[in-house]
Formats: structure tokens, sequence, C-alpha cells
């Protein structure tokens, strides 16, 4: 991100209105979250509107999408759990839980069907 903001400051120092510096800096990351803040700067610098009140709204929309979007992850887990669950997990503790019984089953039942010798 630093080098992203030093190549705007060297365009800016070329020359570049600071509109388009801002966009192409939007243009080289790809990333939503700048090329939101970019247009945002460029839009409170075009309409001469209060740039700290801008800010702190970009602010909390930006923390809204970041907790929508780690509410959305963590409904996902239950059903990326499942799979395991059911094949790895359930299947050893059925092993382990009814192992024992099998056993004490086993050693009952084989003199019984033995003939009783």
């Amino acid at each position: 991100m630093s080098d992203e903001l030093n190549l705007m400051s060297l365009e800016l120092r070329m020359g570049i209105n600071r509109e388009q510096a801002l966009r192409n800096l939007a243009l080289r990351t790809g990333v939503d979250d700048i090329s939101s803040f970019v247009a945002m700067l460029v839009q409170s610098d075009r309409f001469g509107t209060n740039v700290a009140e801008a800010l702190r709204i970009q602010a909390e929309t930006m923390r809204t999408h970041r907790r929508l979007r780690a509410e959305e992850r963590a409904a996902k887990i239950p059903l990326k759990l499942l799979f395991p669950l059911i094949f790895f997990i359930f299947p050893s503790l059925m092993l382990v839980l009814m192992g024992p019984a099998m056993i004490s089953i086993y050693r009952v039942m084989l003199p019984t069907l033995g003939g009783g010798r």
C-alpha cells in the first residue's frame, strides 16, 4: 500500500491532477474498498464537502461490510464441518462407544452358542 501511495505522490509531482492520480491508484490496486475510498475522495474534492465527515461515513461503511463478510463466513462453517463429522469423527466415536459393549456381548454369547460346554 505504501508503494502505491508513493506512486500516487510521484504522479502528483509530475503534474497529473489529483482526481486522475487517485483513479490510477484505484485501477492499480484493483481492491473494491480502495475503489470506493477513491470515489469518496474524488466526490469530496469535486463538490467541496467536508473530508473528515466523509471519512467517518466511509469508515463506518467499511466496518459494516467487514462485519457482514465475517458473519457470512461464520454461517458457512457448520456446512463445511458436516462432512468431516460424518465420515471421520462419528465412526471413530461409535467404535469407541460400542466397542466394549460388543466385546462383552461376544464373551457372553460365545459360550451360549458353543453348546454349553
